[in-house]
């Protein structure tokens, strides 16, 4: 399986303050190249009584991941339900879209 797919991680970097003074995230965004593999059958159903919904895995390298929360994968903006490290060199990002 090779890196085919370009994934964007977006994590938070900090504050900016409005008008009013409050608090506003500000998003940064790096992108990375990444695999895509399917969620299993029974993680999906185990998920859903939980309320969740694990739609895709993403796979990158350990050392570019530095626990972001969500994922833009083609303008689908994902939330990073689960990851899991298989080895020491990358980690399976589980995600459920959200829009």
């Amino acid at each position: 399986m090779t890196y085919d797919y370009e994934l964007k991680l977006m994590g938070s970097e900090g504050y900016t303050k409005d008008s009013i003074g409050n608090q506003i995230p500000t998003l940064k965004e790096t992108t990375v190249l990444c695999k895509i593999k399917s969620v299993s059958r029974s993680e999906f159903y185990n998920s859903a009584k939980s309320g969740l919904k694990p739609e895709i895995i993403f796979v990158v390298h350990g050392y570019e991941y530095n626990e972001e929360k969500q994922v833009n994968f083609e303008d689908v903006v994902y939330n990073v339900i689960r990851t899991y490290a298989t080895d020491f060199e990358e980690v399976e990002l589980v995600c459920e879209r959200i829009r």
